[in-house]
């Protein structure tokens, strides 16, 4: 299958309806709207599906935008969130993605892609757009935090919302730390 020619573009205010497109009535995953990596997990739960979709619009609405969104032709097809490492509150409370030095990064810490578009690279794609865009924006580092199955093993879809490390290295990226057998911290400079 050939790769797919894709546009991406900041999830601002006009590109809203979009990702309300592509997430779908669940949010992407049981109401997400990919506000787990922002929020306490108690904060998480309590607004699980529509407090969660109202807390991203506040976001998308205030700027900056909270990542970006790829096009297949004019059709939204897949996310990533992108932003300053500190945005996520996730990764200054875990043990095993605690920060692996104290320079300045900015971290990739979600995808989503709409089912009939798995499977063809786009997260690897997203993955060199988000370089390109932090670099605009002042990076100097990008971090990611993706699945490292065991060899020979396969993850269902839902768990791998993080990426593959596969999709990682793909795009450049390289690991600098793995406090967890299945859990690289890979990093590419921008």
């Amino acid at each position: 299958m050939a790769p797919l020619r894709l546009r991406f573009h900041p999830l601002t205010p006009d590109r809203w309806q979009d990702f309300e497109t592509l997430f779908g009535e669940r949010g992407a995953c049981g109401g997400c709207w990919c506000m787990w990596p922002r929020l306490r997990r108690s904060d998480f739960d309590k607004q699980k599906g529509a407090g969660n979709k109202r807390a991203m619009k506040k976001i998308v609405q205030a700027g900056p935008p909270p990542g970006l969104l790829a096009y297949a032709d004019r059709q939204p097809v897949a996310w990533c969130a992108l932003a300053p490492r500190d945005t996520y509150r996730v990764l200054s409370n875990s043990r095993i993605l605690r920060a692996v030095d104290d320079q300045p990064v900015w971290s990739v810490v979600c995808f989503f892609v709409a089912k009939p578009f798995r499977r063809r690279g786009i997260t690897a794609q997203l993955l060199q757009a988000a370089a390109r865009y932090a670099a605009q924006h002042g990076a100097r580092l990008v971090e990611g935090y993706p699945v490292d199955p065991k060899a020979g093993a396969r993850s269902p879809d839902v768990f791998v919302w993080t990426g593959l490390a596969s999709a990682f290295r793909a795009a450049g990226f390289d690991e600098v730390a793995r406090r967890s057998n299945t859990r690289p911290i890979m990093r590419r400079e921008v």
